[in-house]
């Protein structure tokens, strides 16, 4: 059965320690031969830059080639549905798809977003899923409605940062930010993971209880405190939220119980743009780090200052992407 890497919860903390390492040593030593004469499949339902990027080097640097696929643009729009009558837009079958892949490529990366219509048919991820199902080789999640290669690349900058692998006993806020369209919550899904993943005493701070992650996270989140220590708690406070933070990471999200019907969330989300990362809310901690997935609106998510402040590693974590996925890639292939 092949080594997929769907979400970083699959992974034991030992084996997700051992890809940072990893990650540490292709930082260090940038060409390997770990793909050589290997393939990857990178199937891109939606757009990209940094991780289609990152996974297109990352491969030709281990001494690979990607081919990069985008499903209804430069490839025939594809069904995931099983016993569904295709007589629509859909020309074949994922069963196909998959298979077929796997006989190709030594590694398939998927990248399909929510469609933003129905969470409890998206929290299924079944692009996703139904692609490991069928694929006999590893599937790697390039972001759905989690982003693990981002966590790792997130992890791996805060170690960096603070010089130690051991982030135990750090205040950490993961904050909900404005912005003017309802957003995926892949990322905060996954940084509330690996955050208390890793031991620390993590913050939710986000504007109303609408905003509160789906209760999988939160319940991986509640699992991890368990096992691994550290905290979470969940709080609507500005001030309090920041008061004494070692680690700042901002996301904006869409609220869930407005899925699909976005209309009546737009007042409450117009109504908390001050909750943007500025220096204000920075000077309340305890000279914390600032980071972001990116793309980040500026000014709108967060400051120019605090976007150009020495304390953000927005671009630190966005450079260990290419590192992270190298160490990812070397792990599952065969």
């Amino acid at each position: 059965m092949p080594l997929h890497f769907l979400n970083t919860q699959d992974w034991s903390r030992p084996d997700l320690d051992a890809l940072l390492d990893d990650a540490r040593h292709f930082k260090q030593s940038k060409l390997g031969d770990q793909l050589r004469g290997k393939s990857v499949a990178l199937l891109f339902f939606n757009p990209s830059m940094r991780t289609r990027t990152s996974f297109e080097l990352g491969t030709f640097q281990l001494g690979g080639h990607a081919v990069v696929l985008q499903p209804g643009k430069d490839a025939w729009p594809i069904e995931f549905d099983v016993g569904t009558v295709m007589d629509g837009e859909a020309e074949e079958h994922i069963a196909e798809v998959a298979r077929v892949l796997s006989r190709y490529a030594d590694i398939i990366g998927v990248r399909a977003f929510p469609k933003f219509v129905d969470w409890s048919v998206d929290r299924q991820d079944r692009v996703l899923n139904a692609i490991a199902t069928y694929a006999d080789v590893p599937v790697i999640n390039m972001e759905t409605i989690t982003h693990p290669c981002q966590e790792l690349a997130h992890i791996m900058a805060l170690q960096e940062h603070f010089g130690t692998t051991d982030l135990r006993g750090k205040k950490y806020v993961l904050t909900w930010t404005y912005h003017p369209k309802p957003l995926n919550t892949a990322v905060a899904n996954s940084a509330l993971t690996i955050a208390t993943r890793m031991g620390m005493d993590v913050t939710l701070l986000c504007p109303t209880p609408e905003y509160i992650l789906d209760e999988r996270y939160m319940g991986w989140a509640a699992q991890n405190v368990a096992e691994h220590g550290g905290s979470l708690q969940v709080s609507h406070d500005i001030d309090s939220a920041y008061a004494g933070a070692d680690i700042v990471y901002a996301k904006s999200w869409g609220a869930l119980p407005y899925f699909g019907n976005w209309g009546p969330e737009l007042p409450i989300r117009e109504q908390h743009k001050h909750f943007m990362v500025d220096e204000r809310k920075m000077s309340l901690t305890n000279d914390g780090v600032f980071s972001h997935c990116l793309p980040l609106r500026r000014n709108v998510k967060a400051s120019d200052a605090v976007m150009d402040s020495p304390r953000c590693i927005a671009i630190n974590e966005a450079e260990n992407r290419l590192h992270v996925q190298k160490a990812i890639m070397a792990r599952v292939v065969r």
